[in-house]
């Protein structure tokens, strides 16, 4: 390309799907223990001060879950997360934080990390290979889902899990009922505003997986109007996250109707939920058109974001922390790890579905 000075400046070759890696358990190796996966890190170091938390915890067990085959490895780190969400459950939900030295730092509630505990409990107990890990996945599940929190994103997360199961086992009522109730308090998309078609008066975080709990909710409960909803939501969420053709998310402080969109301080779990939703979207509906969105999410992590940089680190396994204006934050936590690996695994998938597509596949 010839610039206005008259000067070449090369211009990289587009991403392609064939440019994802597999999926590299290296770092999360590195952050866990005997005990848990540790929260934070200095650049790839651990900061053991920081703990441990079942947020983070939880989104290893699903992970792991998802592998089609696990290495032995990766079957002792899903039996160490598991024991670890069984410690932090008790009347009331889950604990969340527990300490380096081995204490917990909170009483048990409904917040996020109950709903993050039942999605992987719900994903270990439907997916695991194995056998005790699926059994006993399941019968703390359905002690937990016995409760119902107030907070949407919450009963988004658990909703994920309760799909899950239900996916597994039609017959499962018990996650039948929290799938149902999840997208009752989640809500429709408004019919009011064109423009703004989200059931709430501003993007925050986790965006995607409350149309991804209707889209589930509406096939797996046989309901249109909750499926076509989903579909609309995650559709206009889609939209609003386009920036000249590449994906940027709803960054750290949200998006509301009427302000300027402010890009920065992007985390990788956005990218990585919306990856979750296009990709439950595609399975649901069988319309390849979500596998374009789905390969946008893939591709923020390989470079193609707003800051036209790459999102991980190779030589470690880990992703870094935040997309800020002057470029990575190059810490390399667990839940960044997680959404990198999380977002690997579709990739993986997509690859092999593309492959037998008559067109070739994807760029």
């Amino acid at each position: 390309m010839i610039t206005a000075s008259g000067g070449l400046r090369l211009v990289p070759p587009p991403i392609q799907l064939a440019d994802a890696p597999l999926p590299d358990w290296s770092h999360v190796a590195r952050l866990s223990d005997d005990t848990g996966l540790l929260e934070h890190a200095r650049n790839a170091i651990v900061r053991r001060e920081h703990g441990y938390c079942v947020d983070d915890v939880s989104r290893g067990l699903l992970l792991i879950s998802r592998e089609p085959r696990p290495t032995a490895q990766l079957v002792g780190l899903a039996e160490r997360y598991l024991a670890f969400l069984t410690h932090a459950q008790a009347p009331g939900g889950f604990r969340n934080r527990f300490s380096y030295e081995r204490r917990w730092l909170d009483e048990p509630s409904l917040g996020d990390w109950w709903g993050r505990a039942l999605w992987g409990l719900g994903t270990a107990a439907a997916r695991s290979t194995v056998p005790w890990i699926r059994r006993e996945s399941l019968n703390a599940f359905l002690i937990g889902c016995r409760e119902r929190s107030p907070w949407s994103r919450a009963m988004a997360f658990a909703g994920l899990g309760a799909a899950e199961v239900l996916r597994a086992d039609p017959r499962a009522t018990e996650a039948a009922e929290l799938l149902a109730d999840a997208a009752t308090v989640i809500g429709l998309p408004s019919q009011k505003e064109a423009e703004w078609v989200w059931p709430e008066p501003e993007l925050t975080y986790a965006n995607p997986a409350l149309p991804e709990v209707l889209i589930a909710a509406g096939d797996l409960l046989g309901d249109e109007t909750l499926l076509r909803s989903g579909l609309k939501m995650l559709a206009w969420l889609c939209r609003e996250q386009d920036n000249e053709g590449h994906l940027s998310v709803v960054p750290v402080g949200g998006w509301r109707p009427g302000v300027p969109k402010h890009r920065f301080d992007q985390q990788p779990i956005e990218a990585a939920a919306t990856a979750d939703a296009c990709a439950t979207a595609a399975a649901v509906t069988g319309d390849d058109r979500w596998d374009e969105q789905l390969f946008r999410a893939i591709a923020w992590f390989l470079g193609d974001n707003d800051g036209q940089t790459t999102m991980y680190d190779p030589l470690t396994g880990g992703c870094y922390d935040g997309l800020m204006a002057t470029g990575p934050n190059v810490n390399q936590g667990a839940e960044s790890t997680l959404a990198l690996v999380s977002t690997l695994q579709h990739a993986r998938t997509l690859a092999t579905r593309s492959a037998t597509r008559p067109s070739g596949g994807l760029a």
